[in-house]
């Protein structure tokens, strides 16, 4: 997991365009999903969100179950031009997700609901930010990263 956020892997990965309404409508469906799981205490909805999460840190969010669901039910209806992104930012987002709901599993089957609770608000608060106002924080983080280097 730590290639992932190594700057070799950055640089490395190649720069492919997707449609950047797709990350937000993930977004919505990861905020109802992880608000279900805080709801419910569920380990294992946590547990499909973390695989939605893996599959979009290691293979791009483009290859989620929920981009299947805005390439087929969504993205027909819309119109207009479609703006693009670079999927890089979306997939380390996808990293620093995967990282809490790891966290969120861990704290629930080491009996700590406080540490659930907390890595779960933290994931749950960065997709309400992309989902209702357009800002990915992982996107964000990810850029910083590229400035710092």
């Amino acid at each position: 997991m730590s290639q992932v956020f190594s700057k070799e892997s950055i640089q490395a990965t190649k720069s492919i365009s997707i449609d950047a309404r797709g990350p937000r409508f993930s977004a919505l469906l990861t905020v109802l999903v992880l608000s279900t799981a805080l709801v419910t205490h569920s380990l294992w909805v946590v547990i499909a969100q973390a695989i939605v999460f893996a599959i979009g840190a290691f293979r791009g969010p483009q290859f989620t179950p929920y981009a299947a669901i805005f390439r087929t039910v969504i993205r027909p209806r819309l119109k207009g031009e479609v703006p693009t992104e670079d999927v890089r930012p979306p997939q380390f987002a996808q990293s620093v997700g995967l990282l809490f709901a790891l966290t969120a599993i861990v704290g629930s089957l080491t009996s700590v609901p406080l540490l659930f609770t907390i890595a779960l608000s933290f994931a749950l608060a960065a997709a309400f930010l992309n989902a209702a106002f357009n800002f990915c924080l992982g996107c964000e983080i990810y850029l910083l990263l590229l400035r710092l280097k």
